[in-house]
């Protein structure tokens, strides 16, 4: 579902307020908050890729989307109305989580290295083009400690949580310290190039 329709749907059903009561009015508002809602979940990368791939949707986005074709207005409201509720009583569960596009993308920074399943949530499965756009390339961090192995090769901390070890022999000129700003970039064939404090790179991989 497009931003355009979208707007139409709130368009159509402002019109429809008019005249209406206060109870009604909140009922009102309520649905169509939450079919703004499942338009942001159509709108995602990979749940707008499933509309033209044959892959199921949940059946509460279903719900919601065939009471567009009931014709009477007041059962259509009705519907929207039940739609509503059975999607909001399934949030509540933490049965459905609506996510927009921007939390997909901070959720995939802050994967970034680790292996993901190819899901909707993380726009897997879906339209080439569009998981392009989103693919984190790079990622920045700050150095939070780093160490050595039994290799010599550095363990490196960053403050965001995520743990990097060093795969190749390359040496740093200088031991990476705290507070140190650190790139990661993604390489070819799955392997990631980390600079600390803008000295040469050395090869990666992330283990946390």
């Amino acid at each position: 579902m497009s931003a355009a329709r979208a707007q139409g749907l709130r368009n159509a059903f402002a019109a429809r307020n008019i005249g209406r009561g206060d109870g009604e009015d909140v009922r009102l508002m309520t649905t169509t908050k939450y079919i703004l809602a499942a338009a942001a979940l159509a709108a995602l990368p990979g749940v707008a890729s499933a509309q033209r791939a044959p892959q199921q949707r949940p059946e509460l986005f279903e719900a919601l989307v065939r009471c567009r074709s009931v014709t009477e207005e007041s059962a259509r409201l009705q519907c929207f109305d039940a739609a509503a509720a059975a999607l909001d009583a399934a949030a509540e569960r933490r049965e459905v989580v609506v996510v927009d596009r921007a939390q997909v993308r901070e959720s995939r920074r802050r994967l970034f290295g680790l292996a993901l399943p190819r899901l909707p949530i993380f726009g897997g499965g879906g339209d080439d083009d569009e998981d392009d756009a989103d693919e984190i390339d790079h990622v920045e961090g700050v150095v939070a400690s780093a160490s050595q192995n039994g290799n010599g090769q550095w363990i490196v901390r960053l403050q965001d949580g995520a743990t990097w070890v060093q795969t190749d022999n390359n040496s740093l000129a200088l031991r990476p310290r705290a507070g140190q700003p650190v790139v990661v970039n993604r390489g070819v064939m799955g392997s990631y190039m980390m600079r600390v404090n803008r000295q040469p790179g050395i090869r990666v991989r992330r283990s946390i």
